[in-house]
């Protein structure tokens, strides 16, 4: 019971949040909006290999993940997060276009650049779940 509490905030937020972003800008962005939603934990992967050590580290509540890296794809790493049943979604600059493949075409997508409204939306509605 206690270890659920722990993991999410009393507000409905997750504690922690993993960003794969490659742009340094845009990361230390996300990273800003999202400790300012009261999240207490947010972590930054500027790539696949990056983003799967981290989550072999310590899983995250949630995770956010720009489908467009330097030179790859972060599909690995949503195939990782969906074993784990680890809630996350797309965010990307290339809106209905961003080239999903069959299995992720379902998840939540936040256009680049998102509202801070709709990213804190994202955050409850997806932090919630465990």
């Amino acid at each position: 019971m206690g270890e659920n509490m722990d993991r999410a905030s009393y507000d409905g937020m997750p504690g922690d949040v993993l960003v794969v972003e490659d742009d340094p800008i845009i990361a230390l962005d996300f990273e800003d909006t999202i400790l300012a939603f009261g999240v207490k934990t947010v972590r930054i992967a500027p790539n696949v290999a990056k983003a799967l050590e981290l989550i072999a580290d310590r899983p995250p509540d949630f995770a956010l993940l720009d489908v467009s890296l330097i030179r790859e794809k972060s599909f690995a790493v949503a195939e990782r997060l969906e074993a784990l049943k680890i809630p996350f979604a797309f965010v990307t600059g290339y809106g209905a276009d961003a080239g999903l493949p069959e299995a992720f075409a379902t998840k939540p997508r936040l256009p680049k650049p998102c509202t801070t409204d709709a990213l804190e939306t994202m955050l409850m509605y997806r932090g919630t779940k465990s």
